[in-house]
């Protein structure tokens, strides 16, 4: 027998090998053999054995026939391909069981309300499983699995109807006969029959934003397709070319990347599209596609499949690769679960994303045989031909229909699937909140922000002067620095020191890009909400000189010296990198430096001294404003970390005292009262003091493109302290000296807000504990700020000689605990016992214009800096009632923050309100209460606090009868009825409405006021001097304190124990606090002199606070403004309670005597008023003397009536 010539993959017929048969046996063995695989199906076949005789077999009653290739469905060879695709043997229609096809009654507005009758549109992205590459073609046509029928995509195709093709948007078609937007036929992405299926073959995740934008550009430019009422649903399927090629460029192809991409097509969608549902299909599992590639008994071409997918086909069984490639296919399904479940996507009524898993965890359909079923398969054995995409078109269907925590993983493609129908319990496509469902978190910490700015546009025009540069002009992050920015220990685990050098940089505040801003809060990740397309950004854990590292170009241990080289490298990675276009590409680099310098410092004061850093980082801005174009340069103060000693100091805290005399001995290890303490003290004021210089010297604005700004907000920091007076831990990496993600988050935020706060008014404080709430760019100023724009606002200052203030207070109070048990009486409740608080009024009460620098934002509502309901950072930076209250109960909710509409919390005032619309506050007050999850409405305490009626006085001389005094007490004894019927444990502060008439001694128009009088209060700020209408207004004035006291004294509201109203007096006489020069004093008034400042707000909340902690008839009001931050009283043991009049009755007897003693007569007011300010004692004299003439029942006022000043 001559020896074989032809060897196929799997075909055993015959061999390359010589071999000879002798004797009757071999040649009856043959002839067996022989007649035996000629009834054996090609590509089963086995070889010849040679060892016994085996049985021969009979032709089957199935198959009478010798197996040929063509009978054994088997090819040793592609055929040619062939222009269309053989007729279909077997239909892949599917019946449709559902009775009920009907769409809503009317069209919803709820994603979570969506029937499927009601999609109107259909869309799909992703690669040629979409695009349908070889779904029609016939057995054997390889070349024909470059056709593209889209027509029979499992997520789009609308060929024909369900009864001969099953995909998606047949089905949908069943429900919605007009659905829009389906494909058809064949051909690519562009062809007018593709419509909205805009997969494109060969695509990986980074191609999905742009297949995002051409879907939106369709959808909008459809004159069928009505853009923002029609609902439509977006299936995104991608990550099998990613996986086919992860092995040959991992960082590329890295889990992170492949979910940042996903996140930016899907932030494009939730930005943009409205009433849209999103199906994010997770990867399938790949390496079943192994064992169609490795069983030779299944005809498939190999070396095509190895091209196809070689990362997925040429690896060994149990191999690094293979476990590499399962490694990114379960962390390309993780991350798209985790992004999902942050709720990034959950923000609009009507849009949402629900990741259906159902091939997550398939495996590989086979015969009864046992063998692969590669009749699921295209001829090229990898992408699906039209009985896979059927299906998985089902698979979808029912996924769809599945509530979340109920969705199928392992479709199997060879069982049977029967279509699922809505019913009348669950008519919807399920989402997380029609399913009840609630997403799990896991253990992780989750440390991510709000972005509420809804102006997140770029420039119209792109920006040629950094002055000018909004955040979504920024298209390129980077940072340099030490170990702070490098990230080191920021993910460590608590205890895990050997992680300590560990360099998280996706984590790092200034320069890390893991996840996105609902998970980890970032500058970049912030950035990213303006501009999706930021690059530059750090990723997952590396050194500087890795891959991912990108332009965080910082060294755990640099000093200011090594700043330099990091410019150098920094400069050379942007100008090779394609991403980025060097000239015109606007840039932010963050700089911080100089902690290793001060770690130092004591062990060499001359080479570590404040003039040789500074000289230090001069060298390398100087090498950045010659080298880099379009750039601004955040340049971070350096930070005094002598509070750190504590953690140190502490015997009882985990913090190791040889590993801080490693690492920072010089500022670490010094004993209180020491003359090193002394010293390193001068050194950070110096290091400080220096570059300050070097940023007074504008020494880098003399290019239009080029900037650096000192953001100073780490000057001066506040450990973080327990409720127990230790120290929080939680803060810091496992070696008590480097920060872990919780103070990265709050560095993150903090530079933030310091980037857009104008230079000379820049928060110069830091404390961890601060709740940070994201500031955004403003009408008036969009930009981010720099000397020159921030000069521009305030021509009459220079920003550089501006004073660095804050309005803070320190509390000295020692006594910080709730009572033991849960009072059940109002008069026995303790600062630390109220766990909520709200508010009702005016502008007043939302801070309007608290900050304003002009004009146009003069109606800018700073609800977080509102005096009774703010909670902007911490007490020691901001002075307001709830920032007080949270260092008795850190736990206290209901508070405002920020500018924002959405987190006002439970402060219902609105600007201009007058007394009429109170009552209506209080109804909007009780069911937000009633259906918050942060309370428990019947058995927390409140605090609610209620300023009104500023407006009515302001308007009364227009409309006497509306604004009388008698509506005034008659509406603010409505909403008073409402919160006493309906509201558990509160007690309620009436705040006394302000005395006007000192408004009048401001001189608008030289003060520069930006509003007139007449337009904010006309019936006080007229300019009728000598008229009797003020005297009357004056009158007016007073009548509503008094009849709004007599109120709240009458009994109405004392029946209930767990209920009370106090009235808090500071307000009932009111005195501007003069400068210098005997003026009014305006930094207590916004810009348009009738609103409070952020400095009148605080002062407020000292005033309202002390009242509160006044015996009722003792109140005091008059008030002295020291410069010292000690003004706020304290609980007394004596007394630990709020008082109300009952509690304040046992005690005044003992008043008495102290008031008969030591109260201060009227006329002393005067004189105290005008101690320390000479020039103004004349201006004050008069206005009181007038005063008392016309009222002369003043000196008889009870002891409430005093005088607030300001």
């Amino acid at each position: 027998m001559p020896p074989a010539t032809v060897k196929h993959d799997n075909d055993y017929s015959a061999k390359e090998t010589l071999f000879k048969i002798t004797g009757e046996k071999n040649a009856a063995e043959v002839g067996v053999e022989l007649w035996n695989n000629m009834l054996t199906p090609v590509g089963q076949k086995k070889p010849y054995q040679f060892t016994e005789i085996p049985d021969p077999k009979c032709p089957s009653q199935e198959y009478q026939y010798i197996f040929t290739y063509r009978n054994s469905n088997y090819s040793p060879f592609p055929v040619k391909s062939q222009t269309e695709a053989q007729p279909q043997e077997k239909s892949f229609g599917t019946n449709i069981p559902c009775s009920d096809r009907s769409p809503s009654n009317t069209v919803p507005v709820s994603v979570h309300n969506l029937r499927p009758g009601d999609i109107k549109v259909i869309g799909a992205l992703g690669d040629s499983l979409t695009a349908g590459n070889g779904a029609g073609s016939s057995p054997f046509n390889i070349l024909d699995v470059l056709t593209q029928y889209r027509g029979l995509s499992w997520s789009i195709g609308g060929n024909e109807n369900i009864k001969a093709v099953t995909t998606l948007a047949n089905i949908l078609r069943e429900f919605n006969p007009s659905l829009l937007g389906f494909s058809i036929d064949k051909g690519n992405q562009n062809q007018p029959k593709a419509h909205l299926n805009q997969a494109v073959p060969g695509a990986r995740a980074e191609h999905i934003p742009s297949q995002v934008r051409r879907l939106i550009d369709l959808m909008k430019t459809d004159p069928k397709i009505n853009f923002q009422e029609d609902w439509k649903l977006i299936t995104l399927f991608i990550g099998g070319n990613d996986l086919c090629g992860h092995c040959d460029d991992p960082v590329r192809y890295s889990p992170e990347n492949f979910i940042r991409n996903i996140q930016s097509a899907l932030d494009i969608l939730h930005k943009e599209v409205p009433r849209t549902f999103v199906n994010l299909a997770t990867i399938l599992l790949v390496a079943p596609l192994r064992k169609l590639y490795q069983e030779k008994r299944v005809y498939c071409p190999r070396l095509i499949m190895r091209a196809l997918c070689p990362c997925v086909l040429k690896p060994k069984d149990n191999s690094s690769e293979i476990e590499m490639l399962e490694s990114f296919n379960k962390k390309y399904q993780e991350g798209t679960h985790r992004l999902v479940e942050s709720g990034r996507y959950d923000t609009r009524e009507d849009f949402t994303v629900v990741v259906q898993p159902l091939l997550e965890e398939s495996d590989m359909p086979m015969t009864l045989d046992g063998l692969p079923d590669s009749s699921y398969f295209a001829p090229d054995c990898f992408h699906f031909h039209q009985k896979g995409h059927s299906q998985v078109a089902r698979g979808l269907w029912n996924n769809m229909l599945e509530p979340l925590a109920e969705k199928t993983k392992v479709q199997k493609l060879e069982a049977g699937i029967t279509l699922k129908c809505p019913n009348q319990a669950q008519p919807y496509l399920m989402t997380y909140r029609n399913s009840n469902y609630t997403y799990t978190k896991g253990n992780t910490p989750v440390y991510g922000s709000q972005m509420l700015c809804k102006d997140r546009a770029p420039s119209i025009k792109y920006p040629t002067s950094v002055h000018a540069l909004k955040p979504a002009d920024v298209q390129v992050i980077a940072a340099l620095g030490d170990s702070f920015t490098a990230g080191i220990g920021v993910g460590s685990a608590p205890n895990d020191m050997l992680d300590m050098h560990t360099q998280y940089r996706g984590l790092a505040w200034s320069i890390g890009g893991d996840a996105s801003l609902q998970n980890v809060t970032t500058l970049p990740n912030i950035l990213r909400e303006f501009n999706p397309n930021l690059t530059g950004y750090s990723i997952g854990i590396n050194e500087f000189n890795e891959t991912n590292a990108f332009l965080n170009q910082a060294v755990p241990g640099a000093q200011a010296k090594d700043l330099s080289d990091q410019v150098k490298r920094l400069v050379k990675i942007m100008k090779n990198d394609l991403k980025i276009k060097f000239d015109t590409d606007w840039k932010i680099i963050t700089i911080f430096i100089g902690l290793q310098d001060l770690c130092n410092y004591c062990k060499d004061i001359n080479h570590y001294s404040a003039v040789n850093f500074s000289n230090h980082v001069q060298e390398a801005l100087d090498l950045l404003h010659t080298e880099v174009p379009k750039a601004l340069v955040n340049l971070v103060e350096v930070m005094d970390l002598l509070p750190l000693r504590q953690l140190f100091l502490d015997s009882s805290l985990p913090c190791d005292v040889h590993l801080a005399k490693d690492q920072c001995s010089c500022l670490l290890l010094i004993q209180e009262g020491s003359s090193d303490l002394v010293m390193m003290q001068e050194a950070i004021k110096a290091y400080q003091s220096e570059i300050q210089k070097l940023m007074k010297s504008h020494r880098y604005d003399s290019q239009e493109d080029f900037t650096v700004v000192l953001q100073p907000f780490l000057q001066t920091i506040s450990l973080p302290i327990l409720q127990g007076g230790r120290p929080d831990i939680s803060f810091f990496a496992p070696d008590c000296f480097h920060f872990s993600q919780k103070s990265h988050s709050q560095l993150s935020r903090a530079l933030w807000n310091n980037m857009l706060q104008p230079v000379g008014k820049k928060d110069v404080s830091f404390s961890f504990m601060d709740n940070i709430t994201l500031s955004c760019p403003t009408l008036q100023q969009p930009f981010l700020a720099t000397f020159k724009n921030s000069h521009a606002m305030h021509p009459s200052e220079d920003p550089t000689k501006l004073p660095n203030q804050n309005w803070g207070s320190n509390l000295p109070c020692s006594v910080q605990t709730e009572s033991r048990e849960v009072p059940t009486s109002v008069h026995r409740l303790q600062p630390a016992d109220i766990q909520v608080i709200a508010a009702l009024g005016d502008s007043m009460m939302i801070a309007e214009g608290a900050k304003a620098v002009g004009l146009n934002d003069v109606k800018t509502a700073w609800r977080g800096l509102s005096w009774g309901a703010g909670s902007d950072g911490s007490l020691e930076t901001h002075t307001t009632l709830p920032n007080i209250l949270k260092k008795f109960n850190p736990g206290l909710t209901g508070f405002s923050t920020g500018t924002q509409k959405e987190t006002a919390g439970f402060n219902v005032a609105v600007g201009g309100a007058t007394s009429w619309n109170i009552s209506a506050q209080a109804h909007e007050l009780v069911e937000l209460m009633k259906s918050s999850p942060n309370l428990n409405y019947k058995e927390d305490w409140k605090l609610v606090t209620i300023f009104i009626g500023l407006n009515d006085l302001c308007q009364y001389c227009l409309d006497k009868e509306t604004y009388s005094v008698e509506k005034y007490v008659k509406h603010l004894q409505d909403a008073l009825d409402i919160l006493y019927k309906e509201l558990p444990r509160a007690f309620v502060n009436i705040v006394e409405i302000m005395e006007l008439t000192g408004l009048r001694q401001i001189e608008r128009e030289e003060s520069g006021c930006v509003l007139s009088g007449a337009s904010l209060c006309p019936c006080f700020l007229n300019s009728w001097e000598n008229s009797p209408e003020p005297q009357e207004m004056e009158i007016i004035n007073r009548d509503f304190q008094d009849k709004s006291t007599m109120l709240i004294n009458s009994g109405r509201y004392d029946q209930r124990e767990d209920f009370a109203i106090v009235v808090q007096p500071f307000f009932r006489n009111t005195f501007l606090s003069l400068d210098s020069e005997g003026k009014p004093d305006l930094s207590f008034f916004a810009v348009d002199c009738f609103h409070f400042s952020e400095r009148g707000h605080a002062e407020m909340a000292v005033s309202l606070w002390n009242n509160m902690l006044e015996p009722v008839g003792y109140k005091q009001s008059y008030k002295h403004f020291p410069k010292e931050r000690l003004k706020l009283k304290c609980p007394t043991s004596e007394h630990p309670y709020l008082f109300t009049s009952r509690n304040s009755q046992m005690h005044s007897s003992m008043l008495d005597t102290k008031h008969n003693r030591d109260s201060v007569p009227y006329w002393a007011v005067i004189i105290a008023a005008t101690i320390g300010i000479l020039a103004g004692s004349l201006t004050v004299w008069g206005i009181m003397t007038r005063k008392v003439n016309k009222h002369p029942r003043a000196r008889d006022e009870a002891a409430e009536e005093k005088a607030t000043t300001f």
